[in-house]
């Protein structure tokens, strides 16, 4: 990874970025907004945007495009007359029209409010009331007739060309009935750009404010820092509307003219990956499983192994696993939102992928930790990126300082109040350990603590990462507050599920994972010690309310699901216990 001095080279496709020596930070930043004049000044026709549409047609936007779609919808947006810096919408999937239209709010003086497209409808009407939104795009979305009755009557609503039918005003009605906006507008640094809401794994989400100033900083170093430029090439798949995913994706790319791809559907996945042949791969702890345990249905674990020890098929064996997955180009993979196991980071490493784990939040706009290429310590989320200040607070919460620190919480400075320090460190709700080296190492939430009968506390998180281990464990959740002894909540991969319906599957998984809750055991404290495995009939998913939309496990909900049946998983005397 570049150090400082090297931050402060740029390359001669874009203007010059002067960073301060003493922070890393930027001295004069360009705004997103002149970074799109940018590029459709200076190079038109270069590929930006690739959007599928099913039955294999894909539309591009060179970046002429580009600029000429946001000018136009600007103008239909400016013709609304709203009150300067008014609250816009965006609720769909990820499309090349995600992009266009947060542009085109930007650049018609307003602010982007991003939807996660899995809402339920109560929380889509608490997004849009408690923001104040008057217009919504709405996007590509698989469970709209839920979610419309979320949508305030006064809010005007547009659709993109893949919306669920509809009759609101669409994009290309748009785009014919209004001409290009001449005006190339700036935004100033401190004008809010977007009100990004938490996923809210612990409750109601918060409306996080960031401004121009803040993104650009942000997108700049994060590019700067990642060695990102034009020659890359990104896959866009998690939610636009997730803080990462609009860091790395959307503004890195438009700070350094990447294209970008997307996936059009969950089906068509991996032939949208082919066509992508990303060299920058972001995806959760969530995705790199499936990938693995994708792998590993097609070919075993130990078949793999051997083949793998053998010189002359090692390497056919890697590049075949590689094209498959679509990564045999990729060169930066990141991994966030929540830790991945270490069994995970060394079966990729062991094909040759080194997975840098990132560390971020909402309210620092994804801008804080990250692990160095060949300077990883497994474990670890890394050290702090350049501009980020970090220290533990006397109870070891992770306090974090970075260019890219929120405003505030939309309208509630008690809140905003609260999670400052005097000196203006954010405070994560983060549990942490920083080594000699400055690798910090996230131990838990604050907020996941829990208490046993016993009056002993219990972090979940370390449990949880050990019991990961195995290669069909697809989802744990350590629980059991005011239990004598934790209990182990379990997911089964689709392999495994498939398996069991044997009795002889079933019997050696029982032997394994009983092994292996006797190993976990071993190496935690007496009063962290799991009496039992119990493995759940349904999977945590978005739909349920198990997981939040960045597919973070929602322990509240999970608990509160099976709580009536602890004390008798707990007293069942079987190490694994069948829900």
């Amino acid at each position: 990874m570049p150090t400082n001095e090297a931050l402060a080279k740029r390359s001669s496709a874009s203007p010059a970025l002067t960073l301060s020596p003493q922070i890393g930070l930027p001295v004069e930043i360009q705004l997103p907004l002149e970074k799109l004049y940018y590029w459709e000044k200076n190079c038109p026709d270069k590929l930006y945007l690739t959007q599928p549409y099913g039955d294999n047609k894909v539309v591009e936007y060179h970046w002429q495009r580009v600029a000429d779609e946001v000018r136009r919808v600007a103008s239909y947006l400016k013709s609304l007359r709203l009150e300067p810096g008014t609250s816009i919408g965006i609720l769909s999937k990820n499309c090349a029209h995600w992009i266009l239209s947060d542009l085109a709010i930007w650049m018609a003086g307003h602010v982007t409010v991003p939807l996660y497209p899995t809402l339920t409808a109560d929380s889509v009407n608490q997004v849009l009331e408690g923001s104040r939104c008057k217009v919504l795009f709405v996007g590509k979305l698989d469970d709209w007739e839920f979610m419309r009755v979320g949508v305030p009557e006064q809010v005007r609503c547009l659709s993109y060309p893949l919306s669920p039918e509809n009759d609101f005003l669409s994009w290309d009605e748009i785009l014919l009935s209004n001409d290009p906006m001449v005006e190339s507008p700036i935004r100033g640094l401190d004008e809010v750009s977007t009100i990004m809401y938490t996923s809210g794994t612990t409750g109601m989400p918060k409306g996080v404010v960031h401004t121009f100033g803040g993104m650009a900083i942000t997108a700049s170093n994060a590019a700067l820092f990642y060695g990102i430029n034009g020659e890359d090439r990104m896959l866009s798949f998690l939610p636009l509307s997730h803080v990462a995913e609009r860091v790395i994706v959307e503004l890195a790319s438009l700070y350094e003219a990447v294209p970008v791809y997307f996936a059009d559907s969950l089906e068509s996945f991996r032939g949208d990956i082919q066509r992508a042949r990303p060299t920058i791969f972001f995806a959760v702890p969530r995705i790199w499983t499936k990938l693995q345990l994708g792998v590993l249905a097609d070919l075993s674990e130990q078949k793999l192994n051997r083949l793998l020890r053998v010189p002359v098929f090692s390497r056919w064996v890697k590049r075949k696993i590689l094209l498959a997955l679509g990564l045999d180009k990729a060169r930066l993979l990141l991994s966030g939102a929540a830790p991945l196991s270490q069994n995970s980071l060394e079966w990729y490493k062991r094909l040759g992928i080194e997975i840098l784990e990132v560390y971020g939040m909402t309210e620092n706009m994804a801008y804080s930790h990250s692990s160095r290429k060949g300077d990883q310590k497994v474990g670890y989320v890394g050290k702090s990126n350049p501009g980020v200040t970090t220290r533990l607070s006397e109870t070891g919460e992770v306090l974090v300082k970075s260019p890219g620190n929120m405003v505030g919480y939309y309208q509630d400075p008690v809140k905003t109040a609260e999670v400052f320090t005097e000196d203006h460190f954010f405070k994560t709700g983060d549990f942490g350990f920083i080594d000699n080296a400055g690798n910090l190492k996230i131990t838990g939430r604050v907020n996941e603590l829990f208490k046993t009968e016993k009056g002993k506390y219990v972090l979940p998180v370390p449990i949880e990462d050990k019991m990961l281990c195995h290669d069909h464990v697809e989802q744990v959740c350590v629980t059991g507050a005011n239990l004598s002894q934790p209990i182990c909540l379990l997911n089964l991969s689709l392999v495994a599920q498939e398996r069991i319906l044997k009795a002889e599957y079933k019997e050696l998984l029982i032997k394994e994972l009983s092994s292996l809750l006797e190993q976990v055991n071993s190496q935690i404290e007496k009063h962290e010690r799991i009496t039992c495995l119990v493995i759940t009939k349904e999977d945590w998913t978005v739909g349920n309310g198990c997981l939040t939309p960045t597919l973070k496990l929602k322990r509240n909900a999970i608990d509160k699901k099976y709580c009536d049946l602890f004390e008798t998983w707990s007293a069942s005397g079987e190490s694994v216990v069948w829900e």
